[in-house]
C-alpha cells in the first residue's frame, strides 16, 4: 500500500506468570534465581504473535525498579530511595539482552529499553539531592553509560519517559541529548499519556522515532497534523490500558487513519504502551491481532 513498510514492535513490558514462592524462598536464603525462563516466556509469545522487533519483556520488575536495583546510591524499601550520590556500577539490562539475542531467530530484531532520567527522578524518594534537576541529570549520565553498552547488543534503544506528559521540564531535551550523544543505533522516545500540550517541545528532541498512545488518544492525530517534523512515528494501535480485545478490522482502520496523517513517516506499529498489566492471554491476542491488521494493510 505504501512504498515504506513499517515493522511491528512492542513498547517494552509484557506479562508472564512468575513463581512468587520460588522468588520469596530464594530471597530469604539469599540465592539468586534465573530469570531466563520468564524472559523466554515473554519472548516466545512475541515471536508466536509475529512481532518483528521484540523486547525482553521487562520481566524482572517494574520498568523503574529494574534500574533502581542496580544503580549505586539507590535502594528499594517501601518505595525506591536515593540515599547518596548515584553512580553507574555496571551493566543493568545487558545480560538479559544477551540472553534474548541468543534465543531469537536471526530475522528478528531486538529493542533495548531505558527508563528515562526524568521519570526515574520523579519515581523515587530523594533523601540526598533535594534538587530534582540535579538528580535527573545524574540519572541521565548513568543511563548514557548503560546506553553505550546496550547499543552493542540491540538494533534500537527506546527511552521511556511517561512523566513528560505529566510535567515536562524545560531541561527535558538536555537530558535526552546526554544519553544519545554519539550513539550509533537508532533511538526511539516513548511518551505515554496525553502529550497534546507538549508536542512542540517533544519535536525539539533529536531522536529518530516518536512513540505515543494514538489508539487511546486519537485526538493526538489532530495535534500532530499542525506540525512538520523530521522524526518517524511509532503508531500506538492497540490499547494497553484496556483488556478489551480490538478486532482486526478496527486496528486496520486505525492504521489507515495514521497513514492519512503521517504518510510514510510511520516506521513502527505497536501497542500504545507496555502490556505488563494485562492478562497474558489478552496481551498475546492484542499482539496477534496487531500483526494480522498490519498484514491486511501492508501485506
Amino acid at each position: 500500500m505504501k512504498s515504506k513498510i513499517p515493522i511491528t514492535t512492542v513498547i517494552g513490558s509484557y506479562p508472564v506468570e512468575i513463581n512468587t514462592e520460588e522468588i520469596i524462598k530464594n530471597y530469604y536464603i539469599q540465592k539468586p534465581i534465573s530469570w531466563n525462563k520468564y524472559i523466554k516466556s515473554a519472548v516466545d509469545d512475541m515471536i508466536r504473535a509475529g512481532i518483528e522487533m521484540i523486547s525482553d519483556g521487562q520481566t524482572r520488575d517494574s520498568f523503574v525498579n529494574i534500574f533502581y536495583r542496580k544503580i549505586g546510591g539507590c535502594r528499594i524499601r517501601e518505595r525506591p530511595e536515593v540515599f547518596e550520590k548515584i553512580r553507574y556500577t555496571g551493566p543493568i539490562t545487558i545480560d538479559d539482552q544477551k540472553y534474548v539475542r541468543s534465543i531469537i531467530p536471526e530475522n528478528k530484531k531486538l529493542i533495548g529499553l531505558l527508563t528515562g532520567p526524568y521519570t526515574l527522578s520523579k519515581s523515587c524518594v530523594d533523601l540526598f539531592y533535594h534538587n530534582e534537576q540535579e538528580l535527573a541529570f545524574d540519572f541521565a549520565n548513568i543511563l548514557r553509560e548503560e546506553a553505550k553498552n546496550l547499543q552493542k547488543y540491540v538494533d534500537m534503544i527506546s527511552i521511556d519517559e511517561p512523566f513528560f506528559s505529566v510535567s515536562m521540564p524545560d531541561y527535558a531535551k538536555d537530558l535526552i541529548e546526554i544519553i544519545i550523544r554519539d550513539l550509533k543505533c537508532p533511538i526511539r522516545l516513548h511518551v505515554c499519556g496525553d502529550v497534546s500540550d507538549i508536542v512542540h517541545d517533544i519535536l525539539e528532541i533529536p531522536v529518530d522515532i516518536l512513540s505515543h498512545e494514538f489508539k487511546a488518544l486519537p485526538k493526538l492525530f489532530d495535534v500532530f497534523k499542525e506540525h512538520s517534523f523530521n522524526q518517524e512515528i511509532c503508531l500506538g494501535s492497540v490499547r494497553s490500558d484496556n483488556p478489551v480485545l480490538e478486532p482486526v478490522e478496527e486496528i486496520v482502520n486505525h492504521i489507515k487513519k495514521g497513514i492519512n496523517v503521517f504518510d510514510d513517516k510511520i516506521s513502527q506499529i505497536s501497542p500504545d504502551c507496555g502490556l505488563r498489566l494485562q492478562p497474558r492471554d489478552i496481551a498475546y491476542k492484542k499482539l496477534r491481532n496487531l500483526v494480522k491488521a498490519w498484514s491486511v494493510v501492508y501485506g
